[in-house]
């Protein structure tokens, strides 16, 4: 079946993560991604540890077929060339592609863009119907324009590691750079959604995305400006401060997560935990006494839990409708029947090895009906597509593509 972006071509100038998790979901529902990498480096994460090789997984690089696992996970499903576009003709070349391009998405730092002289006003005049989409830590306007960011620099800006953390514990961040992988699917979104508008409309457009934006849509859901005045704590760790119990819990064998977020679920909590007699007690009876008195809650649910294995307690409070599950380890969580059969672990291939790599995927994570999305390539080897794009979409001919390699162009 078709997908639902075949035909879309999208110019691809992003490194790391942000960029390539958004140009990664976009080859997911089958537009053609061309990734766009300077001759001399190349993609950095291309030939960067952690590697996948024959050897296996490993730091150090052992072998001419090692590659990079971040490379072989984000470049699924797409095509690569390489392209000076700091040379005249390489950026003439970039703008003949413009030209019959859908799509030209990019992270470099704000301003970068313009200096290259590929800003959207200049690739709109070669294409009005162009979608311009630039990625960036804090955005294109404001006075945090200019600042370097990486993903830890977002966590602490936008609160996000103050947060995050046992009560009185340092501040700490995500596991997984989140304000990355957030902004990509983000700017995927805002990308699909400009198609939609052209479409309809006729007009391209430009499509500005702040890391930082994305990440403090996330978090300020919660009434973050109010805890002082509520009198709790920045960190509130697994809690969430509306609910109570909302934790995870010891088990004989581990832990629990489990959580109550209406009266009628904490009383089904109590009868699976033989406590029904705190039916009695008004203060249990008062989500707002629970919240505030939130220590005695969680001691009442682990006087429960602590008795029983993680398997027993999540037995239980499923046939009573209340949320729970077991805290799994990242080993286990590769073993989840869940995720194994909606095709959410994936085998990773290594192009250079022609094999599948010791490492696994994440699989495409929406699940359409009839125009299924998933990434049918595996990471292309670097430039492998130079000759047959620039033919195709720059018109350039054998004898121009050799002159081109041999001056370092292309």
């Amino acid at each position: 079946m078709n997908k639902i972006l075949d035909g879309i071509v999208v110019l691809d100038l992003t490194r790391f993560f942000s960029g390539p998790q958004c140009t990664l979901f976009l080859a997911g529902m089958g537009a053609e991604v061309i990734k766009i990498d300077d001759p001399k480096g190349g993609d950095p994460t291309a030939f960067a540890p952690p590697f996948d090789g024959p050897a296996g997984i490993a730091f150090e690089r052992k072998s001419d077929q090692d590659m990079g696992l971040a490379y072989l996970k984000r470049a699924r499903g797409k095509k690569s060339v390489t392209l000076d576009l700091k040379s005249k003709e390489g950026l003439e070349i970039f703008f003949r592609m413009v030209s019959r391009a859908d799509v030209v998405v990019e992270n470099f730092r704000a301003g970068v863009a313009t200096r290259l002289g590929i800003d959207y006003a200049a690739l709109c005049r070669a294409n009005p119907g162009i979608i311009y989409c630039a990625l960036t830590g804090y955005g294109s306007t404001g006075p945090a324009k200019d600042d370097k960011a990486y993903d830890l620099m977002v966590q602490a800006a936008v609160g996000l590691m103050s947060m995050t953390g046992q009560p009185g514990e340092p501040p700490v961040k995500t596991a997984s750079a989140l304000s990355d992988a957030v902004s990509g699917v983000f700017a995927a979104n805002g990308i699909v959604a400009a198609l939609l508008h052209r479409e309809r409309t006729g007009e391209g457009q430009a499509i500005d995305v702040a890391m930082a934006d994305c990440l403090f849509s996330l978090i300020y859901d919660e009434p973050i400006e109010c805890y002082e005045r509520l009198n709790l704590a920045p960190r509130q760790g697994n809690r969430i401060m509306r609910f109570s119990p909302f934790n995870i819990f010891q088990a004989s064998d581990g832990w629990v997560a489990i959580g109550a977020a209406t009266h009628s679920e904490w009383l089904d909590l109590l009868k699976a935990m033989g406590r029904e007699d705190l039916k009695d007690d008004a203060n249990m009876m008062d989500i707002g006494w629970r919240i505030q008195n939130n220590a005695e809650v969680d001691a009442v649910v682990t006087q429960w839990t602590a008795k029983l294995t993680k398997d027993r307690v999540v037995e239980a409070l499923s046939e009573v409708s209340v949320a729970c599950s077991p805290v799994r380890s990242t080993v286990e969580v590769m073993q989840w029947d869940q995720l194994l059969e909606r095709q959410m672990i994936v085998k990773l291939m290594n192009p250079l090895t022609g094999a599948a790599s010791a490492a696994s995927a994440p699989g495409f994570p929406i699940k359409f009906s009839r125009t299924p999305a998933s990434y049918d390539t595996p990471a292309p080897i670097p430039g492998a597509h130079t000759d047959d794009i620039f033919q195709r979409l720059a018109g350039l001919s054998a004898a121009d593509l050799t002159r081109l390699k041999s001056a370092g162009v292309i």
